[in-house]
């Protein structure tokens, strides 16, 4: 890492240290810790591109230490490949959306990614830059839990020989068929996999590929699942992720933040939300 990556995380590592509630992060420093967290049947939030609002754009350290400082959420984040291959924290395979550069981000190499702004939901410019994968996990290590959605160029081990390096534990990867899981699983078989699981004969294709259930997080879809699916898959102590990011996020918004909490007592164990903030706020009512 340059020394400006590298100066990069400490202070947000010292930024992180001062938040108003850093103790409220579990310590995930073992593949035991993360399994634990991840299969817990406590409710839990996972911030979609990390939590991004007016002001913070998404996939930008500076936005997953706002989200973290008030949500002790898992961070989601994605991952996509430059031209002369660093992995790199965005989403589209593009660069206008989010940032002030353009074309494609495997058009570039990494220190021309460097010179570009990052812009918030509103579309307006930002003085955060573009993080690297490794930047990403240095910041996060054995503190904050995070899911990496990793574009299907970029090559697993990599992905792999990354957190094998630099001793991650914090991190689960996504997955969207059994091949890509079976993929990730016999590249390092402790890795925890966030897995497609909308039905029993999705789950049974992940067994067929060697998948383990202790290593599996169910990813359930983005519309509630037949009751019988949560009790069958936290039978197998695997937990389960509700993708309320889109449609269920804007119920939420026009009927009441109330529904986060219901959908939670009808059993998702991590709700995945572009509302980390209201729905953390909900599922910690104690009414």
């Amino acid at each position: 890492m340059s020394k400006r990556g590298q100066l990069l995380c400490l202070l947000l590592l010292v930024g992180m240290a001062g938040c108003s509630k850093p103790s409220a992060l579990p310590i995930l420093n073992s593949p035991d810790t993360l399994r634990a967290y991840f299969n817990s049947a406590r409710p839990k939030i996972s911030a979609h591109r990390g939590g991004p609002s007016a002001g913070f754009p998404e996939n930008c350290i500076e936005t997953f230490a706002r989200t973290i400082a008030s949500v002790p959420a898992i961070i989601e984040c994605d991952v996509v490949l430059t031209k002369d291959s660093v992995m790199v924290m965005m989403h589209d395979r593009t660069l206008e959306r989010t940032s002030t550069g353009t074309g494609l981000v495997a058009a570039h190499n990494w220190n021309e990614l460097t010179a570009f702004y990052l812009k918030d939901t509103d579309g307006v410019v930002t003085p955060y830059h573009i993080p690297t994968l490794e930047q990403v996990l240095l910041w996060s290590k054995d503190r904050v839990p995070l899911t990496l959605d990793v574009r299907r160029e970029v090559p697993p081990a990599m992905v792999v020989d990354m957190l094998h390096r630099l001793e991650i534990f914090n991190a689960a990867v996504i997955t969207y068929n059994a091949n890509e899981a079976k993929v990730y699983h016999e590249l390092d078989s402790t890795l925890m996999i966030s897995c497609s699981i909308r039905t029993v004969d999705d789950y049974l294709r992940l067994r067929d590929a060697g998948v383990k259930d202790a290593q599996m997080i169910a990813f359930v879809g983005v519309t509630e699942p037949d009751q019988e699916l949560y009790v069958f898959l936290h039978e197998r102590g695997i937990g389960c992720i509700l993708g309320v990011l889109g449609n269920l996020d804007r119920r939420a918004q026009a009927r009441g933040d109330h529904l986060y909490k219901e959908w939670v007592h009808r059993g998702a164990d991590i709700l995945a939300t572009d509302r980390p903030f209201e729905a953390y706020a909900a599922i910690k009512e104690k009414k």
